[in-house]
């Protein structure tokens, strides 16, 4: 199973239109635009999982730089989230001890 990236997104593309690219490569599990979560606008951006990882690795080297919605897509393997520190601890912004 490999994660892609996919950013520059059109904020009007829907999970079909990204899914339907992607198909075109292999199998795809998983489609996920990100929204901001108070708006619940898209943020431009969003990933693909993918279950072969030579079909995937062809999709991110033929689906960088082409266009979708008039945008020119950036596409490349996700990097694993970050580490973040769990909440407690420290001094937050405008309390003071």
């Amino acid at each position: 199973m490999k994660n892609i990236f996919v950013g520059n997104l059109d904020f009007g593309a829907t999970e079909d239109a990204v899914r339907s690219m992607f198909e075109a490569y292999g199998t795809v599990e998983r489609v996920t635009l990100v929204t901001d979560r108070d708006s619940g606008r898209a943020k431009g951006f969003g990933f693909v999982e993918m279950t072969g990882t030579a079909e995937a690795d062809r999709a991110i080297a033929e689906l960088n730089g082409r266009e979708l919605g008039g945008r020119a897509l950036n596409v490349n393997e996700a990097r694993p989230k970050a580490e973040r520190a769990s909440g407690g601890g420290g001094e937050r912004r405008g309390n003071r001890w």
